[in-house]
């Protein structure tokens, strides 16, 4: 089930501002989104490296990921696995994109993706799926999974890119 405890979240909407954050990615490097503030970025939050349906997802951008670099975005994944395993999990895939560590799960909290129980943990927070596509700091684009066995619609991602 979402944690839909933190009343104090502000849902985020399309034509809104992106929440700015600095992750290490799996060289254990800053990115922040700032890096990117005149380019289109497309988020996708993941619940965990090694999950069936991760994996499928993570391995569909890598497979697209030159048609999301011609259509001029920027592919970043994030989930609140460490540095180390988002390594372990970019290297068997062959990722070419940054892989970013929410270890603290503040940037999954600030953009309103926190999924809670994933495989039956009870307690256990982590993202839930999701893809945003931010240009020049603002939310153009904005998918939450129903549940994190679902993945987004590639091809409506890439509609929008086309369309930006």
């Amino acid at each position: 089930m979402s944690d839909i405890k933190n009343k104090e979240i502000k849902m985020l909407e399309t034509n809104g501002k992106a929440p700015e954050f600095t992750l290490k990615n799996t060289k254990k490097e800053d990115i922040s989104l700032s890096n990117f503030s005149n380019e289109i970025v497309v988020l996708a939050f993941y619940p965990g490296a090694f999950t069936g349906v991760c994996d499928t997802e993570m391995c569909t951008f890598q497979d697209s990921l030159k048609t999301f670099n011609n259509l001029g975005a920027t592919v970043l994944g994030i989930s609140v696995d460490s540095p180390w395993a988002n390594g372990e999990f970019s290297k068997k895939y062959s990722l070419e994109f940054d892989l970013l560590s929410d270890f603290d799960r503040s940037i999954i909290k600030s953009y309103d993706v926190i999924f809670t129980g994933l495989g039956g943990i009870d307690g256990y927070k982590c993202a839930n799926r999701a893809v945003f596509i931010i240009k020049n700091g603002i939310i153009v684009f904005k998918w939450i999974a129903p549940s994190p066995g679902e993945e987004p619609n590639y091809e409506e991602i890439k509609n929008k890119l086309k369309n930006l």
